[in-house]
């Protein structure tokens, strides 16, 4: 495990390593002379914590960037949604001695203790959106004995779901990516209401009005509902056979129909890079267009975009760049060929559109609640809106990012929707919480999973560490000499520890990015 420590920095007295106790596999940790033992697997994809980033008693996973705490095995960041098991240790004659109750010997994750819902209590807590913001918000709540009513109203078909999989897995079965069971939302009294839409919010009655005529009241709102991938404008976008990806049931769609079929992807957006990965050993062709030379050209960079390509090119991928699309022509109603601009016509059976999202916020037209120029709704940093009682949080929000001065912005990243959910349920039970996470994110292409932490928007340089051409590389993002943002492709734990250095406030300069003694780093 790489323990924390900045630049020049004194090492802290830390000592962990995996242990085996019966059958499980176990953390154990010593910081400052006292040991604690907690699960060894993260409670998201089960990554070893071992490899992770321990930083005074919080250990972040290498992968996905959650972070537990090994006193207690709390979960403290996502993407994860449980807590770790936690032993019982003691110190003898020199020895340490773990104990573990037969029962949870095979337990590699625990729920936090959580309370239902009360009828006598007359007080209503409504989540618009069902997505990885709502369900926290309504876990968070339970957890702080808010035992009133939590409705959760959403327009897909499924409850919550783990949604990064579905451009990655997109043949994969519903009932595997459910983020939590109906037995769990039945047992803590959370009603999740599925296929209902809201289409108002009056905020003087305090009531939403849903697709269906009906109105709902409550006391405290808050709007979760993500955005909505951003549909083509060019002749031929209604054709059969034209695709977004937004929903279980879209992915399946898209898995099914491009099976043998030729496939042109229109964006190198991560989703629609993702899914020509998916779909180069399913179709019989892949073809991506794009409008820069190179993917992720302005996110990751060039050299990260060409690497991308390449990547996909040899999956015999093709890519059309610098260029894009002004028709799609079809036959009977259904897609036949999209046109270029640069003259070159594509034979295509299926179209899938991975060009950009957009807030969903057009139901709060006449609400007067904020949202700024691109849709998003604007919110502070307790992600309270501009009108008492309605939050927000997630995909959809508008916040001021804590590691740029409180410069708002609007990220898609899946474990920042989770802490705005979290964050917004501690505010509406009035225990202030401001939102101060990291971003986090990652993408994966042909198994090869590229790490992302911080705010890199205006970056002006990339020093690179490792070679991007041998696929094995970590990245600095450097904006005003500082580091605002790291990648990396097979160097953990690097990005998690630069994750852990930003969570404690340290300023990383391009003169330590560009230093060859990367020891404080662990890698």
């Amino acid at each position: 495990m790489s323990q924390h420590q900045g630049p020049g920095e004194e090492q802290e007295e830390v000592t962990e390593m995996e242990v085996t106790v019966g059958d499980q596999k176990v953390l154990l940790v010593c910081t400052r002379g006292q040991y604690s033992a907690v699960g060894s697997k993260c409670s998201h994809y089960n990554a070893p914590l071992v490899k992770g980033v321990l930083v005074g008693d919080r250990v972040r996973c290498p992968f996905h960037g959650a972070c537990f705490n090994v006193r207690t095995g709390d979960i403290e960041e996502y993407p994860g949604l449980d807590s770790l098991p936690c032993y019982k240790v003691k110190v003898e004659d020199g020895k340490v001695y773990v104990t573990i109750n037969k029962d949870s010997l095979k337990l590699t994750k625990r729920v936090k203790e959580m309370c239902t819902v009360a009828p006598d209590i007359k007080h209503t807590i409504l989540l618009i959106g069902g997505g990885p913001a709502a369900l926290v918000c309504a876990e968070t709540l339970r957890q702080n004995c808010y035992q009133g009513r939590i409705i959760m109203v959403t327009k897909d078909n499924l409850p919550p779901l783990d949604k990064p999989k579905l451009s990655k897995a997109m043949n994969v079965d519903s009932g595997s990516i459910l983020l939590r069971s109906s037995d769990f939302y039945q047992q803590y009294g959370i009603e999740v209401w599925t296929q209902k839409e809201v289409v108002s919010v009056n905020p003087a009655d305090k009531a939403v009005k849903l697709n269906d005529g009906t109105l709902q009241r409550y006391d405290q709102l808050l709007i979760s509902t993500g955005c909505g991938a951003r549909p083509l404008s060019c002749p031929g976008r209604d054709l059969k056979g034209v695709k977004l990806l937004q929903s279980y049931e879209d992915a399946k769609e898209i898995h099914n129909s491009c099976l043998g079929q030729k496939a042109v992807v229109i964006g190198t957006s991560f989703i629609g890079m993702e899914v020509a990965a998916y779909l180069s050993d399913k179709a019989a062709s892949v073809a991506v267009i794009g409008t820069s030379s190179y993917p992720y050209e302005r996110s990751l960079g060039p050299e990260i975009g060409k690497m991308s390509m390449q990547m996909l090119e040899e999956q015999n991928v093709k890519f059309y760049m610098n260029d894009g699309v002004t028709e799609i022509k079809g036959e009977n109603g259904k897609v036949k060929e999209v046109v270029l601009k640069s003259g070159t016509v594509l034979e295509a059976d299926v179209v899938i559109a991975g060009i950009g999202v957009i807030p969903n916020s057009d139901f709060l037209a006449g609400s007067e609640v904020g949202v700024d120029s691109r849709k998003a709704v604007i919110v502070d940093k307790f992600m309270r809106t501009n009108i008492p009682d309605i939050f927000s949080a997630g995909d959809v929000t508008s916040f001021p990012l804590t590691i740029r001065g409180d410069q708002r912005i609007n990220i898609g990243h899946w474990q920042m929707s989770k802490a705005q959910g979290r964050v917004a349920a501690l505010n509406m039970l009035n225990k202030p919480t401001k939102i101060e996470s990291i971003p986090f994110f990652w993408t994966v292409l042909l198994g090869k999973s590229i790490r992302y932490a911080g705010y890199g928007e205006g970056y002006t340089e990339i020093v690179f560490k490792g070679k991007v051409e041998e696929r094995k590389f970590l990245a600095f993002y450097i904006k005003d000499e500082v580091v605002v943002a790291v990648a990396s492709l097979m160097f953990d734990p690097a990005v998690a520890h630069v994750a852990e250095l930003m969570a404690t406030g340290q300023i990383l300069t391009k003169a330590q990015a560009q230093s060859d003694d990367l020891s404080w780093l662990q890698v």
